[in-house]
């Protein structure tokens, strides 16, 4: 059964608000405010931990109201339906889409069951010290070898979860950069450290090379044998992984059905794992599966992920404004935007709908930002004052970790400062200096969360995993392939050639052929 295909701007609903739009272009937020004291009480959302606030977007009753009609004649709750009952819903892959799957508590798959249990067994064997390595040592340090969604997704979550780790050390090596790969390693011991290499096909170009730089080094002090004491894989192409010298114990599943983007769930989580133990991975697993839950089942009204994600569509497609900065005020989540650019922007980078035809209209927004309070003093001053409309998620804990409570009240006190002088600048005030003057206006939401603990974490994740399904499937796009990444890779095979073997190559630009020249040239 394949996904709708209706393009948004033939519905009815889009007609609607591009007329509506135009009504409200220039309403002023803090105009709106004054005449509705009861706003905030209106636009807003609770649910367990996460208090979200969307009154202060340039938004009415009527602009929701119209942007859930869109959501109803796009076929959203069809779509929904789909993804979850493991429908083919990435068509041009011909696959399911079920990372979902990987934290379903309530009807678990006997092979995620499976694989869970490996995880626990393995984790709880490294962090007791069990497990040792070719000299009798425990293991000390473990190095995630991955790339993408095999590196963006467990790194973010072990910085996210720093306050629970134990005393494992994990490291990443990620970029092909053998600069960077050699730094890492001057650090480690190769009799207590162990590699984890992750990559489905066995056969990403720059893990591959970055492991067997690695096994090198190893070898180094340690023999052929010893491999299996400290190499792991997480694949699916368990041939490949044994011709490395890993053993087939110590080589743990991926699913076809699972995105690598989407995988920090299954066992491309294990450095994860070893860093916070598995109760806490499994307590970032239900926290994620209760938002399943909620997006699933909620009406559209009270559905975080529907209402940030049609808040985005308002204004990626009405306001033109291509780009979203996300601020979180912690931080512990420094990694968390990175990882949100390869999830939201490989997902719906897409110029293609499902019908196989150019669109006509933006798709995929540009997601960017950093952590609060650094990013007051850097790229804010734009937010404030540039000509750019950049609507902004806020995300805050009420309780911080540790008990410096008077260093969390002030950088609190700044996460609120900011939103309400976004929304409300100089409104009203005399300002003579005109270098002074602050339009305000500017949207934002605040999704505020008790504390920062796995669940909650798993639940964040999850909500902008939702919030990019649902854009994928108002702007009628496949999210779930990602065709842009392989061009690149494929030529880069060529200029490799070119490089390594000075081959001819099928370079058809005559500026990159003289690049490499030159290239070739300071090289020698």
């Amino acid at each position: 059964m394949s996904l709708p295909s209706i393009n948004p701007t033939k519905t009815e609903a889009w007609k609607a608000l591009e007329k509506h739009f135009q009504q409200i272009e220039s309403q002023e937020m803090q105009q709106v405010f004054l005449e509705n004291p009861n706003r905030a009480e209106r636009f807003k959302i609770e649910w367990q931990d996460f208090y979200v606030d969307y009154s202060k977007n340039r938004i009415t009753e009527k602009t929701i109201s119209l942007l859930f009609k869109l959501a109803e004649e796009v076929k959203l709750k069809e779509a929904i339906t789909q993804q979850f009952s493991g429908e083919k819903i990435n068509e041009t892959e011909n696959r399911a889409v079920l990372h979902t799957a990987l934290r379903d508590f309530d009807n678990m798959k006997p092979e995620v069951k499976a694989a869970l249990q490996k995880i626990k067994l393995f984790s709880e064997k490294i962090i007791s010290g069990n497990h040792k390595g070719y000299t009798g040592k425990a293991i000390t340090d473990i190095v995630n070898i991955g790339i993408g969604g095999s590196h963006l997704g467990p790194e973010m979550v072990t910085e996210a979860l720093q306050f629970y780790r134990n005393h494992i050390k994990i490291h990443f090596i990620a970029n092909i950069d053998g600069d960077d790969v050699t730094e890492k390693l001057n650090k480690l011991n190769p009799e207590t450290t162990l590699f984890i290499v992750v990559s489905k096909s066995f056969t990403t170009q720059e893990t591959i090379a970055n492991a067997s730089v690695v096994r090198e080094w190893f070898l180094k002090k340690g023999a052929e044998n010893d491999i299996q004491k400290h190499f792991v894989a997480v694949s699916a192409n368990e041939k490949g992984a044994k011709e490395f010298g890993i053993s087939e114990d110590n080589i743990f599943p991926m699913q076809d059905w699972v995105g690598g983007r989407f995988s920090l769930w299954s066992s491309v989580g294990l450095s994860v794992c070893c860093a916070v133990g598995f109760k806490n991975f499994e307590e970032l697993l239900k926290g994620a599966f209760e938002m399943d839950n909620h997006f699933k089942k909620e009406d559209f009204e009270k559905n975080i992920p529907v209402v940030l994600a049609l808040l985005s569509i308002w204004y990626n497609n009405f306001f033109k404004a291509e780009s979203e900065a996300v601020v979180a005020y912690s931080q512990y989540l420094n990694k968390l935007v990175p990882y949100l650019q390869q999830a939201v922007m490989e997902s719906n980078g897409k110029s293609v709908d499902r019908n196989g035809e150019k669109v006509n209209y933006q798709t995929g927004t540009i997601v960017w930002g950093n952590v609060g309070s650094n990013s007051q003093h850097a790229y804010f001053q734009l937010l404030h004052q540039g000509t750019k409309l950049i609507p902004t998620d806020f995300i805050g804990f009420s309780e911080p970790l540790h008990d410096n409570i008077e260093n969390h009240n002030i950088l609190m006190a700044n996460f609120f400062a900011q939103t309400e002088a976004l929304c409300e600048g100089t409104y009203n005030k005399k300002v003579e200096n005109p270098f002074k003057y602050f339009e305000g206006n500017k949207p934002t939401n605040t999704i505020l969360i008790k504390k920062l603990t796995p669940k909650n974490l798993g639940s964040l994740i999850a909500l902008y995993e939702h919030k990019l399904f649902v854009q994928g499937i108002i702007w009628n796009i496949f999210s779930f392939d990602q065709w842009g990444v392989e061009l690149g890779k494929t030529i880069a095979k060529g200029t490799l050639a070119t490089i390594e073997k000075r081959e001819p190559s099928a370079i058809v630009s005559a500026s990159t052929q003289q690049l490499i020249n030159k290239f070739l040239e300071l090289k020698s």
